[in-house]
């Protein structure tokens, strides 16, 4: 079958669950239900005015980027706003956080959710910008410059797809192409970024490989310097939100919190690099 023809029969809701069941086998089905179900989300008090909800997934991203000692911090793709009020939440006393948003609408919203739901003292340190995440690297001030960097790329965002029937029948397997390269184009200036000894959380809310272990693989292989440790949890958010985080299943280069084992939280994959400070 041609490139071409096996495409568009890949293409819309048909071609979605073909595409799908193909990487999870079995349990897709049981996956698949979890997505069109409603996500755990759980309220995060951060002492502001409004607390924020989101996804318990995202949560256990967050707190698996090490924070301490960390003096300067990079949320790249801030909008709307649940991991960086998580992260401002944990960071030291004396560190800061610029939150960086490409779209001047979605910009707006993250600020809004800064100004309403983290405490005076804490967002007087986070700093909101709207660039483009994968020029930033070009600004030699921002070369090496953050101890901590989340990048919380944009990505296929299966569960939205399915709940919207116009993005469903749209759907084809070349978006997930196009994602991974504007991925890899985020990742590779995040790195730039990173200052020697830093630590960089790689996410997504996707479930393709493509979009996540496809991605780090990648900057592996271009940065030597680059190593991928065990993201374990490195702040305590139990006096910001109640219940259990979910867990994590481990993939090649990184974690994935999927919704059919975690009861509706994820998909959210995350993967902490280590920057190998110069000899």
């Amino acid at each position: 079958m041609k490139q071409k023809d096996r495409i568009k029969k890949l293409s819309g809701a048909d071609g979605f669950d073909s595409y799908y069941r193909e990487i999870y086998g079995e349990r897709w089905d049981g996956l698949k239900n979890a997505l069109s179900g409603e996500a755990d989300h759980m309220e995060f008090n951060a002492g502001g005015a409004s607390p924020y909800f989101l996804d318990s997934g995202s949560i256990r991203c967050a707190v698996s980027l090490p924070l301490s000692g960390a003096e300067r911090i990079l949320d790249m793709c801030a909008a709307p706003g649940g991991k960086t009020i998580v992260i401002a939440s944990c960071m030291d006393v004396g560190a800061t956080l610029l939150s960086n948003e490409r779209s001047p609408e979605r910009k707006a919203r993250l600020v809004r959710s800064c100004d309403s739901c983290l405490p005076g003292d804490v967002r007087s340190r986070v700093e909101i910008c709207c660039k483009d995440g994968a020029k930033m690297c070009l600004s030699k001030e921002n070369e090496g410059a953050f101890d901590r960097i989340l990048l919380d790329a944009p990505c296929s965002s299966e569960r939205h797809v399915l709940a919207d029937p116009k993005y469903l029948g749209e759907w084809s397997p070349s978006r997930i192409k196009t994602l991974a390269v504007a991925q890899w184009s985020l990742l590779s200036s995040a790195y730039r970024m990173l200052a020697p000894g830093g630590y960089l959380l790689y996410s997504t809310c996707a479930l393709a490989a493509e979009e996540n272990d496809g991605v780090v693989s990648r900057l592996v292989r271009k940065f030597p310097d680059a190593r991928i440790v065990p993201p374990a949890v490195s702040s305590d958010v139990s006096g910001f939100c109640s219940g259990a985080l979910p867990e994590a299943e481990k993939t090649e280069f990184g974690f994935h919190v999927l919704p059919d084992a975690q009861g509706g939280a994820g998909p959210l994959f995350f993967s902490l690099i280590y920057k190998n400070e110069m000899d």
